[in-house]
């Protein structure tokens, strides 16, 4: 069962503008909880799958995510080239 469950839901959707001040460390008491799911991955794949999605999913950021979608991408086409 995921952890976050017992957990204000508010927590996993910070409020606020760039990387600092209180939604930063929203978003680091948000990972934390994250750190140590039993379901992280399950969440991550979830997130990724169901894109756009806002919040912490899976220990990540939406802006995390879609840095990870790029470089999935970018690994593919990679991959890709060097088989042609």
């Amino acid at each position: 069962m995921a952890i976050c469950r017992g957990e204000d839901p508010d927590l996993f959707f910070p409020v606020g503008a760039g990387t600092s001040g209180p939604m930063l460390v929203q978003t680091d008491a948000a990972k934390a909880v994250c750190l140590g799911c039993p379901v992280k991955k399950q969440c991550l794949d979830w997130a990724m799958k169901a894109d756009p999605v806002e919040g912490i999913w899976g220990g990540t950021t939406e802006a995390e995510r879609r840095a990870m979608r790029r470089s999935a991408a970018r690994a593919s086409r990679n991959t890709a080239g060097a088989v042609a």
